[in-house]
């Protein structure tokens, strides 16, 4: 595993950046075809409800980057899995699925929070039609263990975070698609757990601990 997670930190902070600016492109550009509309006239309302909902979007995708991807504080801080609920919430409001959260809070090293964030993003990219997402939380106060569990028609893990987890060398260069699996694993790596899948006909189970 330590050979395949061997981008350079330029290399994995541009293909980061990639990745946030992709997921933001959507909801900032809606709203600028919101503005259009308002400068065209006649159409305020649906212009302003648009420039409303996108707005909401793009804050909501830009707060969840913040803790998964982002530094989140100084070396060493500790974010609240609350917050982290928080922002998960917000984020899937805007995608297909609907999240249930369960568990204790804490204060955990961000690196664990930023790898239970990461594992939603994987679980939400297995059910493509939506469906339901399921974190539990289990001893966050002594050994966290963080359980993501996926329910959804069509369900699959995506090939390319099994490649990486199966710590065979990639067929292809990590880009922005794949940066997220990538790093969801390097985030396994620094901070000790073991991620484990666990896919069957009824669910995708994501495991770290």
């Amino acid at each position: 595993m330590n050979d395949i997670l061997s981008l350079s930190a330029t290399d994995l902070a541009a293909l980061l950046c990639s990745r946030v600016c992709h997921d933001i492109i959507s909801p900032v550009g809606a709203i600028s075809n919101g503005l259009e509309l308002l400068d065209e006239g006649g159409a305020d309302e649906d212009a302003m409800q648009l420039i409303r909902t996108s707005a909401r979007n793009a804050s909501a995708r830009l707060q969840f980057a913040r803790i998964a991807f982002g530094a989140a504080g100084s070396a060493g801080m500790q974010i609240d899995t609350g917050d982290a609920q928080t922002v998960a919430m917000a984020f899937i409001h805007n995608e297909k699925p609907e999240l249930e959260w369960i568990g204790g809070r804490a204060l955990l090293p961000k690196n664990k929070v930023k790898l239970l964030l990461n594992l939603v993003l994987v679980a939400n990219t297995a059910i493509p039609r939506g469906g339901k997402l399921t974190v539990r939380l289990e001893d966050v106060e002594t050994a966290p263990k963080f359980t993501v569990a996926a329910h959804g028609p069509m369900m699959r893990v995506p090939p390319k975070f099994l490649e990486l987890h199966s710590a065979q060398p990639p067929e292809e260069p990590i880009d922005a698609h794949s940066v997220q699996y990538y790093y969801t694993l390097l985030l396994a790596r620094e901070t000790g757990m073991s991620v484990s899948i666990h896919a069957s006909a009824e669910e995708i189970v994501l495991t770290a601990n």
